[in-house]
């Protein structure tokens, strides 16, 4: 009986049960795609500084586990590591930031290829000439660039000499001597990278070494840097989300709220008729919550179907800068926070709908 009122009330209005169901479905689309950005952001980071094939990462003295552009490493520094016990190579990288998260990557090439085993190219070669810039597809789409086109960047012309499949540590490299003359940071890096003889049983004896002969220094295992990479260690972003989720569940209490309230008005006889037929106050409001609930529901599967909409076209527009992931963990805490707002939202008008008086309701023109 109740689930049939529902659906005869929402199929006798489907523009206003649309509308409700679209801006309800805002919210679930809002949560879902800053909460995909972000777990994006962080895979995508770890996936690219694992292709670099290291096994152990050194920070300049004072930077925090994201701050990859403070260059005041020198080559002598990475002469010391490579000379390490167990260390069979060490190579610097310098990152210089532009246009908020990008950042161009100047690299040592030959001992870049030799511990990260090479780049794959889709098109073109490596380093030629100190202009030359390699690219991964992801920006070579976002940019579009193209093969032997010229890429401005740092107020600098460069060649695009080669495209390359995507996740080494970058989507755009330079060679490290270029970059560094270029940002007045001659022989100075960002990170040092270093690689061991046996990872399995070295990793640790080399980093305790290297904090003991480098005080100060952020040293990490690899492995335990990329676990460290979430984001419940970045700084504002959590907060960030969870001020967006709060924004979310504002916009499904007043959608819902403003719904049902807009319903009532229109239903003022029908409230009368039920109320007259015996219906309870308890039975009203019931109903009132049922539709309410059943346009979340339809909001939340439509929002998770506009989560797909947007990550399509963000990696349409700017798969570099904005990689979304699709969380499905996250489906059913949107959908739980829909559903929560449409009841509260729902609540006062169904109030209202309990308290009118059978004998007007049915004068009601």
């Amino acid at each position: 009986m109740m689930f049939l009122l529902v659906l005869e009330n929402v199929r006798h209005r489907p523009l206003r049960t649309l509308l409700s169901i679209l801006l309800i479905a805002v919210p679930v689309t809002l949560i879902l795609t800053l909460v995909g950005l972000s777990h994006g952001f962080m895979a995508d980071s770890q996936r690219r500084a694992r292709g670099v094939g290291a096994d152990i990462l050194v920070q300049p003295q004072g930077s925090s586990l994201m701050q990859f552009t403070n260059a005041t490493l020198t080559q002598k520094f990475i002469n010391f590591l490579a000379a390490q016990p167990h260390v069979t190579l060490a190579t610097g990288v310098i990152n210089v930031a532009f246009g908020g998260w990008n950042q161009i990557t100047g690299i040592q090439p030959d001992q870049f290829y030799a511990m990260s085993g090479g780049f794959i190219f889709l098109s073109g070669h490596g380093f030629q000439n100190p202009d030359d810039v390699i690219i991964d597809s992801y920006w070579a789409n976002q940019s579009h660039a193209r093969l032997g086109e010229a890429l401005h960047l740092l107020n600098h012309d460069w060649h695009v000499c080669g495209i390359v499949e995507p996740g080494k540590l970058s989507h755009i490299f330079v060679q490290a001597p270029v970059l560094q003359e270029l940002t007045a940071n001659k022989e100075k890096f960002s990170n040092i990278y270093v690689k061991v003889d046996d990872p399995k049983r070295n990793v640790t004896v080399v980093v305790d070494e290297l904090k003991d002969k480098l005080p100060g220094y952020p040293i990490w295992p690899m492995e335990v840097f990329l676990s460290q990479m979430s984001v419940d260690n970045i700084p504002f972003l959590k907060p960030f989300v969870n001020v967006v989720i709060g924004i979310g569940i504002l916009i499904a209490f007043a959608v819902v709220a403003l719904s049902m309230y807009m319903a009532i008005l229109q239903r003022t006889r029908e409230i009368g008729i039920l109320k007259s037929l015996g219906g309870t106050r308890w039975f009203i409001l019931e109903l009132i919550l049922a539709e309410a609930l059943l346009m979340a529901v339809g909001g939340t599967v439509l929002g998770i179907s506009f989560s797909f909409a947007t990550r399509y076209a963000i990696m349409r527009l700017v798969p570099a800068s904005l990689p979304q992931a699709i969380v499905p963990e996250w489906w059913p805490i949107a959908g739980g926070i829909v559903l929560g707002a449409a009841i509260l939202g729902a609540i006062y008008p169904g109030t209202i709908a309990v308290r009118q008086d059978p004998i007007e309701a049915l004068a009601y023109e």
